[in-house]
């Protein structure tokens, strides 16, 4: 079974079922389609459509944070290879008896990977190498681009998943991995589909904070704010209008304000529906637990 093979906040794992029952006609009954994810993040959801028993015919994949598209296409094309250096990380860090002799290690590679000068196999190598030993599973960048997640304390993390990546690796060769903004992967669409196929779009942006304390939209130098989400619901028009199907998930902000309507107002000509999800990346107990969130589509 295709999975991710690394932490995302907001990932969509848990809510697989909840998506599948809300997929377009066509998907469920097994036509040939197209599958657009413009914020893949962990790609749950493309790695199950693609491993499904009817895989779309095309997918495309994108986002912007080139360390996390850098990771996908090495995974795709160099997966044992990504696994020889995992395999070293993991020997050298399990070596290492305690937090505080962990620690020269763990920020020696945070450095190298804010360098940004390994190879591509390495730079993948390092990602997943904080992203298991670090804090709370956390990817977290400040405005110069910077991982800056301290070290977790985790005892002996694993950072080997190599039936995950090798599964995944397989179904990633069928697909187009893009590092473009979200309008400009419309674009490609129209470039590969010669045949006209149907198009299902499902997107997954940053998710609106539901407090000021809430960092779980710091994945990229650029903070995606309000006028962002209004800017995504104008392109989320745009694809109603060129007769695209769109299934999009969001925080839902009546979590902690019963009045604070942001999307329900903003999506109020669409059909807005709330589902369980449980939080368990968050850097306060108190904040994880199951809190609805939304899913929203035009069809």
């Amino acid at each position: 079974m295709a999975k991710p093979f690394i932490k995302w906040a907001g990932g969509k794992s848990q809510l697989l079922s909840e998506i599948d029952a809300r997929l377009p006609e066509y998907v469920k009954k097994g036509e040939p389609y197209i599958y657009i994810e413009p914020f893949m993040g962990s790609a749950a959801v493309a790695l199950h459509l693609l491993d499904s028993t009817h895989s779309p015919t095309a997918t495309v994949i994108n986002d912007t944070n080139s360390d996390l598209v850098t990771l996908y296409q090495v995974v795709r094309d160099e997966p044992n290879e990504l696994l020889a250096l995992l395999h070293t990380f993991q020997n050298e860090y399990d070596l290492l008896q305690d937090k505080a002799a962990k620690q020269p290690y763990y920020y020696a590679k945070r450095e190298a990977f804010n360098h940004r000068l390994a190879s591509p196999t390495e730079h993948a190598a390092l990602f997943i190498f904080l992203n298991r030993a670090g804090f709370n599973g956390l990817y977290r960048v400040n405005s110069k681009n910077q991982f800056n997640v301290p070290i977790g304390s985790y005892k002996q993390p694993n950072f080997i998943f190599e039936d995950a990546i090798l599964t995944a690796s397989e179904h990633l060769r069928k697909t187009t991995i893009l590092n473009d903004s979200y309008e400009q992967v419309l674009e490609t669409v129209k470039v590969i589909n010669t045949d006209n196929l149907p198009v299902f779009f499902y997107l997954d942006p940053p998710y609106k904070p539901l407090s000021e304390s809430s960092s779980f939209t710091a994945y990229a130098k650029d903070s995606f704010n309000d006028d962002s989400q209004r800017a995504l619901k104008s392109f989320c028009d745009t694809l109603h209008k060129q007769g695209y199907q769109w299934l999009l998930s969001n925080s839902d902000t009546t979590n902690l304000d019963s009045q604070n309507r942001f999307f329900d107002d903003l999506y109020a000509d669409y059909n807005i529906e709330r589902v369980k999800a449980s939080r368990s990346i968050n850097s306060k107990g108190s904040k994880r637990g199951q809190l609805n969130e939304l899913m929203i589509r035009n069809y």
